[in-house]
């Protein structure tokens, strides 16, 4: 089910391999640029008209305009009276692990003496206000609001917006499962807004909803376009855009298990990415005999099937576990799942992933869900560069500088002589009228 691609006997070790490899592995051919055209009109509208435009689209793309942009408190109390105490129960579980992970990730002010008299202080300052996105179209994300609610908290941002896809089959406001994670969490702005239109809202503003700071959340390739082109407006987490796996895997694994992995994901969105990475050629072919018999099981199994044969997926064929672990260092996974024979070790060696799971009772499911960790993590590559979301997304870092007369006497000299070096003499005056009429 799944293309091949054999990369064996290819130097993929060698110094500046890296490069070759990314143009190597599956990727979408539909990137995040292509989808830059798509999303522009619809951020300059909602800049321009506001709700209005925002209802517009609603309308074409959701095919429901809400009663109300924003939901009524009473319709976020009902959804949480209402919720299945199940759900309830895994909710409250996911959000007592993420919360212990992110209450353990709060820095600390660090104050550091350069000089006597002379201090600088290095304060972690909450972002002021957020905008949180969760997706809701193709399936309702409830989990995405316990990831991105509860890092915000953590961190004490004070003002929390969150918008997610109205839904035509609930009164044209997001699913109620969405709503009841809402309430449980505290959440009282809530926003029946989805895709490219609600992070143009975030950024610009409509009707109730206030601009923000920053864009955090997952979604599809033109929510994650939509991030990309008002990111300076507002700051953004990363770019978390259609789901992607990267299986690194040797003879050892459970071909069911890396198999039921693969779907796993691929259940998302017809672009999500499954990648097999091995060095076990009857692995590859193992697993691909799993995929036959999983596939047509799963409820999805259209949606599954078309990602699993897509540009995005397919078998990577390697030498050995060393250029294994090249290849899926050049992808640099959202979800990276190590199945391999001493897979801690193995993944200690990884450089470039958004999360990693390691060996075979790690799924990546877990991490959507229950382990603790987030799920909101950078796709495309992004993982190269950007982390997963967390308490330090919400967190900016300010310095405050405190120097006493004789701290800056000691150190003016110096200020004055770089000033100079760089013409900005008037940068050195600033310095020297503090001790005017002095001698030497």
């Amino acid at each position: 089910m799944l293309r091949r691609i054999d990369l064996r006997g290819r130097a993929l070790t060698a110094p500046g391999a890296d490069h070759d490899l990314r143009s190597a592995v599956p990727r979408a051919d539909f990137d995040v640029d292509a989808a830059l055209d798509v999303v522009r009109p619809i951020c300059d509208a909602v800049r321009d008209r506001g709700e209005e435009a925002v209802a517009e689209f609603s309308q074409r793309f959701d095919r429901v305009t809400p009663p109300s942009l924003r939901v009524p408190a009473e319709v976020l109390a009902r959804s949480l009276a209402e919720l299945d105490a199940g759900v309830r129960a895994a909710l409250e579980e996911s959000v007592r692990r993420l919360r212990a992970t992110c209450e353990a990730e709060i820095e600390s002010d660090v104050t550091t003496e350069v000089a006597p008299g002379g201090t600088i202080t290095q304060r972690m300052v909450p972002v002021r206000r957020v905008g949180l996105y969760v997706p809701g179209g193709v399936a309702p994300l409830v989990s995405s609001v316990v990831m991105n609610v509860v890092p915000a908290q953590v961190a004490g941002v004070r003002s929390l917006a969150l918008a997610s896809s109205p839904q035509a089959g609930h009164d044209g406001y997001p699913h109620p499962t969405i709503l009841a994670a809402c309430a449980l969490l505290g959440v009282e702005e809530v926003y029946a807004v989805g895709g490219a239109q609600a992070i143009a809202m975030f950024a610009h503003g409509a009707g109730e909803c206030r601009p923000v700071d920053l864009v955090t959340g997952p979604g599809n390739i033109y929510t994650v376009a939509a991030k990309r082109l008002l990111r300076g407006l507002v700051g953004i987490d990363s770019e978390a855009g259609p789901t992607e796996i990267a299986v690194l895997a040797d003879s050892s694994a459970d071909p069911a298990y890396v198999a039921a992995d693969l779907i796993s994901q691929a259940e998302h969105d017809v672009l999500a990415g499954s990648v097999l990475v091995t060095d076990s050629p009857a692995l590859a072919e193992a697993v691909d005999a799993e995929l036959e018999r999983q596939v047509p099981t799963a409820k999805h199994e259209d949606r599954i099937r078309t990602a699993l044969t897509a540009q995005q997926s397919g078998t990577v064929l390697v030498d050995d576990l060393d250029s294994g672990v090249a290849v899926v260092d050049a992808y640099a996974a959202e979800h990276l799942s190590i199945q391999t024979r001493d897979a801690a070790e193995v993944a200690a060696r990884i450089t470039n992933a958004g999360a990693i799971f390691v060996g075979p009772y790690a799924p990546v499911s877990l991490g959507d869900y229950c382990a603790g960790s987030n799920h909101v993590l950078p796709t495309g590559g992004c993982a190269c560069h950007s982390s997963g979301l967390s308490v330090r997304a919400f967190l900016k870092a300010v310095h405050v500088i405190d120097y006493s007369r004789a701290a800056l006497a000691d150190v003016g000299d110096h200020v004055v002589t770089l000033a100079e070096a760089e013409d900005l003499p008037s940068h050195g005056a600033a310095v020297r009228v503090r001790f005017a009429g002095e001698q030497g």
